[in-house]
């Protein structure tokens, strides 16, 4: 319990620091992965690049094509004329909520999120390469079709409300995204034939965890966008590795300056003890009868009490090396104490 508080705060750097050492080599081989990935058009190369890999699989490609869905489209709830195959329903709460410190601060909850989708491929020309799974990936980019802010007219009674729960209702958040119709997106992933449609192609998640991406961006904003995120998952390693650092010199210093202390009140306690045996040794009596002397070394007194049965029976020196029983009637020790006769 003496180190509770640097523990816990050791503890929670060193999550913190696991989880951005995480996400820094995440980015840093994704950034190697995308890298090293064939970039193609949607065409019929790809067609010849699957029959010429092993397996008819290729494990990480880069496509470009236009959105284009495998059937009806998704139509959007607040512009008719937009379609598209990926739609993102959310509803924000915005509140302003009293801290611990006692100061009010803007918050958000979300609270509803929906997902609606429908199967659509990467087309150009008369080529096409179905995705398989989008959900699944990692960068999913979305166009904002609606974002509506409904805000709350607060009443008296809400005010007094607020003022006691420390939550005060700003208003409601309404927001629609979609990946539209004919959108022009690169798809980074595994590329083969397709099972549900012999002779088609399909582009999902690959099977080694390698990132699954599908965005607007070219493949060198991508890049740069995970080379940022990079770098600062790499200062804020270095911030929460130094401050683990200085947390566990901190610890170290303290302990190595408790263990000093406990030496040196051990060495006071071995002096106090050895001069006061040296006392007791020059005052003891010499003419003693036999019921008086210590039941081991027959030679000095009798001058400690063993508890919790009572026996005065052995002499300090003695003492020291006998600790479980009793030697007269061997029970167990659990106290000893100085006797003193008058």
């Amino acid at each position: 319990m003496e180190y509770l508080g640097e523990a816990v705060a050791l503890g929670i750097d060193s999550i913190i620091f696991g989880i951005c050492l995480r996400q820094y080599f995440h980015c840093k081989n994704a950034i190697a992965a995308v890298k090293a990935a064939e970039f193609h058009e949607v065409g019929e190369n790809l067609n010849t690049l699957v029959n010429n890999s092993p397996d008819n699989r290729v494990g990480y490609v880069a496509i470009r094509g236009a959105v284009k869905p495998l059937g009806k489209p998704l139509y959007s709830m607040t512009d008719k004329r937009s379609t598209g195959v990926i739609q993102k329903l959310s509803v924000k709460e915005h509140v302003v909520a009293r801290t611990t410190a006692g100061f009010w601060s803007d918050q958000e909850r979300t609270m509803q999120e929906v997902y609606n989708s429908v199967p659509f491929a990467l087309q150009q020309g008369g080529y096409q390469v179905e995705v398989v799974d989008p959900m699944a990936a990692d960068i999913l980019d979305l166009d904002t079709i609606s974002d509506y802010f409904e805000p709350c007219i607060p009443t008296i009674a809400d005010h007094i409300w607020g003022f006691f729960t420390g939550v005060r209702q700003r208003g409601l958040q309404s927001t629609e995204e979609m990946l539209r119709d004919g959108a022009i997106v690169t798809g980074i992933g595994e590329l083969s034939k397709s099972v549900t449609k012999p002779g088609s192609l399909s582009l999902q998640p690959p099977l080694s965890g390698t990132p699954f991406y599908l965005t607007t961006m070219s493949v060198g904003s991508l890049i740069r966008n995970l080379d940022d995120k990079k770098r600062t998952y790499r200062w804020l390693c270095l911030m929460f590795g130094a401050i683990g650092i200085l947390i566990g010199g901190i610890m170290a210093r303290r302990y190595w300056k408790d263990q000093e202390q406990q030496r040196h009140l051990d060495e006071l306690r071995q002096s106090l003890d050895a001069s006061r045996k040296e006392r007791r040794r020059r005052v003891r009596d010499k003419d003693l009868r036999e019921d008086q002397l210590c039941v081991v070394c027959r030679s000095n007194p009798r001058e400690i009490i063993l508890l919790p049965c009572g026996h005065v029976c052995l002499c300090e020196d003695c003492s020291d090396d006998i600790i479980d029983d009793c030697p007269v009637c061997r029970t167990g020790i659990r106290q000893k104490s100085a006797a003193y006769f008058v």
